[in-house]
């Protein structure tokens, strides 16, 4: 079993790097392979909702998201992490999250999610929430921790002050592991992901 844990900050050793690093040494210890994709570093295009991935399974753009794309398909679960930037997630990772995730849903459905949100001091919920939004609409279950998965401090030295935010990313690591044994263990009972219906589309206006 594996999970991807991307960091979308443009700071490729910074706080958001030492949250997924603890989420990480909680999945190593409980055995699931791990790898961390740096993706806020280089630019990263917006979707500019052209359509074309839905006809050839790949985004136009070529700058990581279909790479991506290609290891979620192999992969058992993610976690996403972002600093805080004006209460939301930062733009490389928002761009990166749109594009990754329209159309593709088969590549994410029924594997377990998470975000982890580093800040300074405050916007951590609404960016928690903003990831996390990613998930519900595209049929995975959401691992919780102790409390909202989030770090607080200005540099690395600082996030490792803060002892409570780092046991919840402990904590996360652990949960995770635990649902996707769940999971295992349900597939070689015969438990597969449910049938989906035909998607009903209704606009508001018509």
């Amino acid at each position: 079993m594996k999970v991807l844990l991307v960091n979308g900050s443009p700071k490729a050793n910074g706080c958001t790097y030492t949250a997924l690093r603890e989420v990480e040494g909680a999945l190593q210890k409980q055995g699931i392979e791990t790898e961390i994709i740096q993706v806020g570093a280089k630019p990263i295009a917006g979707c500019i909702g052209c359509g074309a991935c839905g006809k050839t399974g790949k985004c136009f753009i070529e700058d990581g998201v279909n790479e991506f794309v290609e290891k979620a398909k192999a992969a058992d679960g993610f976690i996403f992490g972002s600093p805080v930037h004006y209460a939301s997630a930062s733009g490389a990772l928002t761009s990166f999250l749109d594009r990754a995730f329209y159309g593709k849903g088969a590549a994410f459905q029924g594997k377990p999610g998470a975000c982890v949100v580093s800040c300074r001091r405050g916007g951590a919920a609404s960016t928690f929430d903003q990831i996390n939004k990613y998930f519900t609409i595209s049929c995975m279950p959401i691992v919780s921790s102790q409390y909202w998965n989030m770090v607080h401090g200005n540099t690395p030295e600082e996030v490792l002050q803060d002892l409570e935010g780092l046991q919840t990313m402990r904590t996360l690591g652990n949960n995770m592991a635990w649902l996707l044994k769940c999971i295992e263990a349900g597939k070689k009972e015969g438990i597969t992901f449910p049938e989906r219906e035909t998607a009903v589309k209704t606009n508001f206006i018509r």
